[in-house]
């Protein structure tokens, strides 16, 4: 009988682990590399390297920063309003950088507007778009951002993650339950 004791000790503790480790990988800030790879800070070659494109099979949350890598010398990046990203207008810009390894803070749900700071850049498709979703309230499914809330291509695209993830987060439970009793 000591070892069955034992053996559900070390079951319930398991579980516990397995628990807090689920709860906390789903709930990390992330730094991500804007285009996925160092240098995508640039004029794109075609539409189909937009990095729009790029920004709309990603999700962003809150809490994840933005790191893009861009020659200094050359290059900067401009966190501008909706209309100043319609029109690539690089005079008024809510924030400027400048030092080649930009890390932008994505602190609140919505959209967030980029372009270069380069003149002429911004016409030729150096911008972006990344929509931050809305931070959960529950363990459901959060709702795509309306398309009032968004306007561009960059609307957030639906996924089975997010239902993946809630699912582990069921068995989770149920393996820490399954361990208490």
């Amino acid at each position: 009988m000591a070892g069955f004791s034992s053996s559900r000790a070390l079951s319930s503790s398991s579980s516990s682990l397995l628990l807090i480790f689920l709860l906390f990988s789903f709930s990390e800030a992330r730094e991500i590399l804007v285009g996925g790879k160092t240098g995508s800070w640039a004029i794109p070659s075609s539409e189909s390297q937009s990095l729009n494109k790029w920004a709309e099979s990603t999700r962003f949350r809150v809490g994840d920063t933005l790191v893009l890598k861009y020659d200094s010398a050359k290059d900067s990046v401009l966190r501008v309003t909706k209309e100043d990203y319609t029109n690539c207008n690089v005079s008024n810009p809510i924030e400027q950088h400048k030092d080649g390894e930009t890390k932008l803070h994505l602190d609140q749900p919505g959209p967030f507007y980029f372009i270069s700071g380069t003149k002429g850049h911004c016409e030729k498709g150096q911008k972006v778009i990344v929509v931050v979703m809305t931070p959960r309230k529950h363990y459901g499914i959060s709702p795509a951002p309306s398309p009032a809330e968004v306007d561009g291509p960059a609307v957030a695209p639906t996924s089975s993650a997010t239902s993946l993830q809630g699912g582990l987060l069921v068995v989770a439970f149920g393996i820490f339950a399954l361990g208490l009793f």
